[in-house]
């Protein structure tokens, strides 16, 4: 099995983002923007380090809220880049200090938004590389799959495992994903800390926008 090499490549990406804008919270997607620009969602468990990435990944320290309590973000959460396409922020998965009747709400509006939003275009899971699989992580990127929603995964926290232990972990995520799927997502290697994976994440953006029209 392939495991991606745990290192930050020496290319330059060849999108660097100008301008990020918060547009607004929402709970349904009737009241999100209108779809006009190529969107992609950034989702996770509770704690996987959702909002730091994104920070990286934009590079602005506060776009989205970093907290130390799980379950901060309970909204879907729009910010457009460079007037040329959304970065939308989902609540967490799978957050258990919440009553079972909100967490259900919460599910509704995340698969309602992702199976009806027209210009989504990939959806970013994130998973910690930390742990080994989870369950409820791989129930989800199975539901993407059989409602056809594009995906990648993007590997957090890269940065507190060991340089050793890191490609065991990737691979155990990897060999549970393979037993539902013929083939790999496109995967992310990724560390807010450390800065790395920005400039993958962003280059393929930029290539998916071009196909968009962008």
């Amino acid at each position: 099995m392939f495991i991606i090499p745990y290192f930050r490549t020496n290319t330059i990406t060849k999108m660097m983002i100008k301008e990020s804008t918060y547009i607004g919270s929402y709970v349904r997607e009737e009241k999100c923007p209108p779809p006009q620009f190529p969107e992609y969602a950034f989702i996770g468990r509770s704690n996987v380090g959702k909002s730091s990435l994104i920070n990286m990944v934009t590079n602005k320290k506060d776009l989205a809220k970093v907290s130390g309590t799980p379950g901060k973000t309970q909204t879907i959460n729009y910010f457009l880049m460079d007037k040329a396409w959304y970065l939308v922020d989902l609540p967490g998965l799978g957050y258990a200090r919440i009553s079972k009747d909100k967490r259900e709400d919460w599910r509704k509006m995340i698969y309602y938004f992702l199976r009806t939003r027209p210009t989504l275009q990939y959806v970013f899971v994130l998973l910690d590389a930390m742990i080994p699989p989870q369950k409820s992580d791989m129930a989800f990127m199975n539901w993407l799959g059989e409602n056809n929603i594009p995906f990648v995964v993007a590997y957090t926290k890269t940065d507190r495992v060991g340089i050793i232990k890191l490609p065991e972990n990737i691979k155990a995520i990897q060999d549970e994903i393979l037993k539902t799927w013929d083939t790999l997502p496109r995967e992310f290697i990724t560390s807010a800390e450390k800065h790395i994976g920005r400039d993958e994440i962003l280059d393929f953006i930029l290539e998916n926008n071009k196909i968009f029209g962008v």
